[in-house]
């Protein structure tokens, strides 16, 4: 900015900023770190069944690539991860919302008997469960595809082409919004904000987010969804 008060008032007179570079950018001393390394594209931890620590019991991914419909859901290290839970909080009811994304982590979706099983082991009313469950978008109450994709079409990516980008996924995987793909690869459905809106548009598939998606990069994601 110059010193006149008044060409604060002239865009033309502003600093061009620099180009983002599509990412934090910021590597600090370790220059030699790729876009790749930042982002950890390279590795996935492995989140462990029992939830680890009780302090992130509750917290780990309720939607994964790997789920079966008929699995038990409190056994082994799954019993050892809601005791975890449950230590977390003052009384079972406070523990419902981390429960069901256990049991939609194990089975994929929370169809009526899970939600009895879960009100059960929780002593709650199955009315108030299915309550719960209904009330919140992030529940399968159907099956979905072996990768659900959720595409955010709020403000931020709609500005950037979000629109396009979840009619080339539906495009590309030969589905309808909501609908699984006749492999039963893929579920795509439209989202509100996903909380990532420096980098539109933003794309979650199961536990892991896509930024910075653009139409043309779609082919290249479900490629990497086997």
């Amino acid at each position: 900015m110059s010193g006149h008060p008044n060409d604060d008032l002239h865009p033309e007179s502003w600093p061009v900023a620099a180009a983002n570079p599509g990412f934090a950018g910021d590597t600090g001393e370790f220059t030699q770190l790729t876009e790749d390394d930042v982002r950890g594209l390279s590795f996935v931890g492995i989140r462990p069944k029992d939830g680890g620590h009780a302090s992130v019991a509750g917290t780990l991914p309720y939607q994964v690539a790997e789920k079966d419909p008929e699995a038990p859901i409190f056994s082994g290290p799954y019993e050892d991860r809601l005791e975890k839970v449950l230590s977390r909080y003052p009384d079972r009811q406070a523990a419902l919302l981390p429960t069901l994304h256990m049991a939609q982590e194990v089975r994929g979706f929370l169809s009526p008997a899970t939600l009895d099983e879960v009100a059960q082991k929780l002593g709650l009313s199955p009315a108030y469960v299915r309550g719960v469950a209904t009330f919140y978008t992030m529940y399968n109450l159907a099956p979905v595809g072996k990768h659900l994709i959720q595409v955010c079409t709020n403000i931020s990516c709609n500005l950037c082409g979000g629109d396009a980008v979840l009619a080339e996924f539906l495009k590309h995987a030969g589905t309808e919004v909501g609908e699984t793909s006749a492999n039963g690869l893929w579920t795509i459905i439209e989202v509100e904000c996903l909380g990532a809106c420096g980098f539109p548009t933003a794309v979650q598939i199961n536990d892991r987010y896509f930024e910075n998606v653009r139409p043309e990069d779609v082919p290249a994601v479900l490629a990497q969804l086997t």
